[in-house]
């Protein structure tokens, strides 16, 4: 693992001053030297502007939240992230690597869930590069491996859980975003870390049944909430029930037998679990006809 550390430099404005200094010192030393013919001065004077030609090539502009990966004859010297005008060692090579926090879309990825079911996913990575050497040395390219491993962490993520919770307490795609997007984040941060790479935030951003069985699980879907709606309006029917035979019965309103208890039982709940309008009937006879 190559450690990213500070790059020696000096600041560009102080260089300038000392190579402009430098540069009318030889150039006033090579018109002395023509001018006395001193062949020996004069060589030295040229040598010396040429020299200061090659020093300025150390000069390199450091942009905010950038950072500059410096190598000198293949070996790693260090990065610049100070902004501004630097002065380097002019053989030094240098590439430059943005620190900007950047987003990426995957692609809609086509995979099983848990179930088996297959279903159409996608994921926004929010990242940024914190580790300049590492992004540089450790892999071949960065942004590549880092969308690469973004799409297998969402494979992965996807084939653990099902679509739908069928058991109360279920881990979901669609109804636990917020665990699912914590755990995305952290299955690519751990894919990612060699890279130099810091993920800020992962979540979907497309979840949906693939189109060959969309229609079917819409079905399934509406089933299951329309026994779920039953199931709360039975529940309630049941309580109501209840509680008007307790009143009858503390009020003494009316004595039933346990036949006629059960034939209101179930007129009752007739007319409160109908999805229909009840026809009442009114007894005009008495109580038993």
């Amino acid at each position: 693992m190559i450690a990213e550390k500070k790059a020696w430099s000096i600041p560009g404005g102080l260089m300038i001053l000392l190579l402009l200094a430098a540069l009318a010192a030889a150039i006033w030393s090579l018109a002395y030297a023509i001018g006395a013919n001193v062949p020996g001065q004069a060589a030295i004077s040229a040598i010396a502007i040429g020299l200061i030609a090659v020093l300025t090539k150390g000069f390199v502009i450091v942009n905010p939240n950038e950072g500059q990966v410096l190598t000198l004859f293949g070996k790693y010297t260090g990065t610049l992230k100070e902004p501004g005008l630097r002065w380097v060692n002019p053989f030094t090579a240098r590439k430059r690597v943005s620190l900007r926090t950047r987003n990426f879309e995957t692609a809609k990825l086509k995979v099983n869930d848990f179930d088996g079911n297959p279903i159409e996913i996608a994921a926004v990575v929010v990242w940024q590069v914190t580790e300049t050497a590492e992004a540089i040395f450790q892999v071949d390219n960065y942004e590549n491996f880092m969308q690469v491993q973004s799409e297998s962490a969402l494979r992965n993520m996807a084939t653990s859980h099902p679509y739908d919770a069928h058991n109360e307490g279920q881990m979901s795609l669609r109804s636990h975003t917020t665990e699912t997007a914590d755990q995305l984040k952290k299955e690519i941060q751990d894919r990612l870390t060699k890279a130099g790479v810091t993920v800020i935030e992962a979540r979907i951003s497309h979840l949906a049944y693939a189109p060959e069985i969309a229609s079917a699980m819409l079905q399934r879907q509406q089933a299951s909430a329309i026994v779920a709606a039953r199931w709360k309006i039975v529940e309630g029917a049941v309580g109501m029930v209840e509680n008007a035979l307790e009143l009858l019965s503390q009020k003494h309103v009316v004595e039933l037998d346990a036949e006629r208890r059960a034939a209101m039982v179930s007129n009752l709940l007739v007319v409160l679990c109908s999805d229909r309008h009840t026809q009442p009937v009114v007894n005009a006879g008495t109580l038993y006809t």
